[in-house]
């Protein structure tokens, strides 16, 4: 885990894409953005990229390659486990069968997409303070 890398988003809506981008522009993240629409092209840039991500924020519902079928490719690819990037689902699915896939695949979090901004900003707030603080095999 980089705590200067970037973050990597997978949200496939785009009015939820910019909420998040203005929310973390106003918790003044200084770390780049990588948005990704499905977990495909995600997965390419995570086995092609040198890059270390600082977290992964991940929707369940996506096209072509879902939230879970994406954690599940990173748990299988040995490269990218060994990363240990934060994966943590954030979504509006909070259904408990999704919840409970979703941990089975050993992710660090599911929180569920609160309806307003400063809701938002709070759960994006509290995420991030924990693994800036977080120590991890690499910071050792």
């Amino acid at each position: 885990m980089s705590k200067t890398g970037p973050f990597v988003i997978l949200e496939d809506d785009h009015d939820d894409q910019e909420l998040l981008r203005d929310a973390l522009k106003e918790l003044g993240v200084l770390n780049s953005l990588h948005f990704f629409n499905n977990g495909v092209t995600a997965l390419e840039y995570l086995k092609s990229t040198e890059d270390q991500p600082f977290i992964i924020f991940c929707d369940i519902n996506l096209p072509l390659m879902n939230g879970l079928q994406f954690r599940q490719h990173i748990e299988d690819d040995e490269r990218l486990r060994m990363k240990s990037i934060p994966f943590v689902f954030f979504t509006t699915s909070g259904d408990s069968n999704g919840i409970n896939r979703a941990y089975k695949l050993t992710v660090q979090g599911y929180f569920t997409k609160e309806n307003t901004f400063p809701a938002i900003k709070e759960t994006l707030k509290l995420i991030i303070d924990y693994w800036a603080k977080c120590r991890h095999p690499d910071s050792a």
